[in-house]
C-alpha cells in the first residue's frame, strides 16, 4: 500500500512568488524600456519600422505589469482575511481532525500570525492548528 503527500488547496503562480528575481536571464519592465529607447534612438530612419508596434508593446507590458500589481494585492487581502478570520475565534470551542483522523474538540486560546506560513491556533494546549482544517465552530 502506498502513501501519498497531503496537497495543500491553495495554488499560488510562481510569478507572485517573493523569491529572489535577479536572474540574469530576466528582463524587467525598466531594462526593457531602455532597450526600447537605445534601439529607437540608433535605428536606421529610412527602415519601414512601425512605431505603432512599439506602442502595442508597451501598452502590453503595462497592461500586464497592472495585473500583476492587482494580484498581489489581491493575495495580501485574502492574506489579512485569513487572519481576521482566525482571531475571530478566539474563545470559541472548535472542531478538528485529530491525528488519528478522529474528532478533536477544544476552545481556541490563542492565534499565532506569520507572514509565510498563515495563521496558526493554539487549541486547548495544541499549539500549530490550522484554520483550513477546523470543521466545526460552536
Amino acid at each position: 500500500m502506498s502513501s501519498t503527500d497531503s496537497i495543500g488547496s491553495t495554488y499560488t503562480n510562481p510569478a507572485y512568488n517573493m523569491a529572489d528575481k535577479t536572474s540574469s536571464s530576466s528582463l524587467d519592465k525598466d531594462g526593457f524600456l531602455k532597450m526600447l529607447t537605445a534601439q529607437m534612438a540608433n535605428q536606421d530612419p529610412t527602415s519601414g519600422q512601425d512605431p505603432n508596434q512599439y506602442f502595442q508593446t508597451i501598452s502590453q507590458m503595462t497592461t500586464v505589469e497592472q495585473l500583476t500589481n492587482m494580484a498581489a494585492s489581491t493575495t495580501a487581502a485574502l492574506s489579512r482575511q485569513k487572519d481576521s478570520d482566525a482571531t475571530q475565534l478566539i474563545g470559541k470551542t472548535v472542531t478538528y481532525p485529530g491525528a488519528e483522523g478522529l474528532p478533536v474538540s477544544g476552545k481556541v486560546e490563542s492565534v499565532q500570525l506569520s507572514s509565510t506560513a498563515g495563521p496558526s491556533l493554539t487549541v486547548a494546549g495544541t499549539a500549530g492548528i490550522d484554520p483550513d482544517i477546523i470543521n466545526n465552530v460552536a
